[in-house]
């Protein structure tokens, strides 16, 4: 009997990818341009029974319309916004991600952003290494850490972490939810702008997809004025990038930390030109021991799917 065939539409870290070469037979969807895309479809779709993906690469429903075997996408990132979950779900297709392993890096990551952007670390640097420091002399004060008030969107695994870390800083914790928590002590907004009004740092810690697109809306930051400073670590979809840009460079607000943006890796030319922002490439889970742990777990699904055992980290 020969082996399981899979599709490889995005590929995880190399160690696993190596185990999962050993075990199945598979097509790597990731590295064909067009047409090998097409041909890969057209003499193994048939056969193909998994498929292995990420949040960036995604899978549509297109793709799945022409596997008519499949029976499980395992997605190697927590975030599933781009996978057709509920086309997978009706057809019988299962489908599982990977939560929890990426939660303290992603939180790090929020508060890493935090303290580059309120304490101003990247113009520090820029004065150091351009001579400023030896030519003009000391650079202007920023703000501290401590005693200021930040509002959390989506008080979930992240959220929590991200929570307990900025709480070490003395930082005051509040949050935005669809319900407030019981066994949780912050204060709870129902209402995102009236949060945003009453903190000093906006931290949004969401999953992305229809629900919560564009929902850091323009109002919602110029409430958190020009003394606020925006953090996110959770989708470019959730917030108006464009009105985010535009109250950045007026000065409507004071600063921001962005590891995610609406089109990536295409980031707006101003964002670059800003010395109040801080950038990273969407790589908040991006360690040697989170993506390989994040990638283990899609080799577990796997094996968990293909011998009639319950999954570990099903969807839905």
């Amino acid at each position: 009997m020969g082996k399981i065939e899979v599709l490889v539409v995005a590929p995880g870290y190399p160690t696993q990818m190596a185990v999962l070469a050993e075990r199945y037979q598979l097509h790597r969807y990731d590295l064909a341009d067009q047409a090998d895309k097409q041909q890969i479809i057209k003499s193994h779709g048939e056969a193909i029974r998994a498929v292995i993906t990420t949040g960036g690469g995604g899978f549509s429903e297109s793709l799945l319309d022409q596997l008519p075997k499949l029976e499980i996408v395992a997605c190697g990132s927590v975030g599933f916004d781009s996978i057709c979950v509920e086309e997978c779900i009706k057809r019988g297709v299962a489908v599982t991600n990977t939560p929890d392993v990426l939660t303290n890096d992603v939180a790090d990551m929020a508060l890493m952003l935090t303290l580059a952007t309120v304490r101003r670390l990247v113009p520090g640097m820029d004065w150091v290494r351009q001579g400023k420091w030896q030519q003009d002399g000391p650079i202007q004060l920023n703000t501290r850490i401590e005693g200021k008030r930040m509002g959390i969107i989506g008080l979930g695994r992240i959220g929590k972490a991200i929570a307990k870390r900025a709480e070490s800083f003395g930082m005051e914790i509040s949050y935005f939810g669809r319900r407030p928590q019981a066994d949780v002590s912050y204060p709870y907004f129902s209402n995102l702008k009236e949060m945003a009004n009453n903190v000093d740092i906006l931290v949004a810690a969401v999953p992305g997809g229809s629900e919560t697109q564009g929902m850091i809306t323009r109002e919602v930051l110029e409430a958190l004025g020009e003394q606020g400073y925006f953090i996110n670590i959770a989708r470019g979809s959730v917030v108006d990038e464009q009105a985010l840009v535009a109250l950045l460079e007026a000065g409507g607000i004071k600063g921001a930390g962005l590891d995610v943006f609406v089109d990536e890796p295409n980031v707006p030319e101003a964002l670059s030109t800003l010395d109040n922002v801080v950038l990273q490439p969407h790589c908040a889970s991006g360690t040697h021991e989170t993506r390989a742990a994040m990638a283990q777990l899609v080799v577990d699904n796997l094996a968990a799917h293909f011998n009639q055992k319950p999954l570990l980290t099903p969807v839905g």
